[in-house]
């Protein structure tokens, strides 16, 4: 039976999203390990299904100044990939790739919103990669977007997107530990209903 809303997803469908982020998480770390020249571990990710609320509520104050990448998903699954970035963890990146730090998201240069493009975009092609790899479908991204705003208004651009399908979000959340710094990471999958379907047919997961 095809589902409707991201909270009719069975507990095995949630399962198989926590055990592509498991994969993706393990590339990530490789990945920033390399491009920041530190050992990078990453935590067993936590998949929760939140409404618009939740989310906030759970990310922190709807007023707060983050950033955020964006990436487009297209092909045989659609949607939104939303990486939120917050000053701890964008200050750990400029510091080791730079060696620059900033105390407002808005100083951020061409070449340190650049850098953060890139690792938002390393982050996001993890977990792309394993839940294209895992359910043999194809999967194209599009070029980074970064934006910064008040966490509500970042939330708010998947919702306008795909709020008329669903009035949920997909959190995949843990913690990067990079040269024992304990650091959030919050990424938001929101894949179309209809290609949230076809991902779990892949999958072999029956709802219902």
């Amino acid at each position: 039976m095809k589902i409707t809303r991201y909270d009719e997803m069975n507990g095995l469908g949630l399962d198989l999203i926590r055990e592509i982020g498991s994969i993706g998480t393990g590339n990530a770390a490789t990945a920033l390990s390399s491009m920041l020249n530190k050992t990078v571990r990453m935590t067993l990710p936590d998949v929760q299904i939140l409404g618009y609320n939740e989310a906030i509520k759970f990310l922190g104050d709807p007023e707060e100044i983050v950033a955020a990448i964006l990436v487009k998903m297209t092909g045989e699954i659609n949607g939104l990939m939303l990486f939120i970035l917050k000053m701890d963890f964008i200050n750990e990146v400029l510091s080791s790739v730079m060696q620059e730090e900033i105390e407002d998201y808005y100083q951020l240069n061409v070449l340190e919103t650049s850098a953060l493009e890139e690792i938002g975009n390393i982050i996001i092609s993890s977990y792309v990669n394993a839940m294209s790899t895992l359910s043999e479908v194809t999967i194209n991204l599009s070029v980074p977007d970064i934006a910064v705003n008040m966490l509500g208004g970042i939330l708010s651009v998947p919702m306008v997107e795909f709020g008329y399908q669903t009035d949920k979000m997909m959190m995949i959340s843990g913690q990067f530990i990079i040269g024992g710094k304990v650091l959030h990471s919050d990424l938001l999958m929101m894949p179309d209903i209809m290609s949230l379907n076809f991902l779990m047919e892949k999958l072999g997961i029956v709802n219902g």
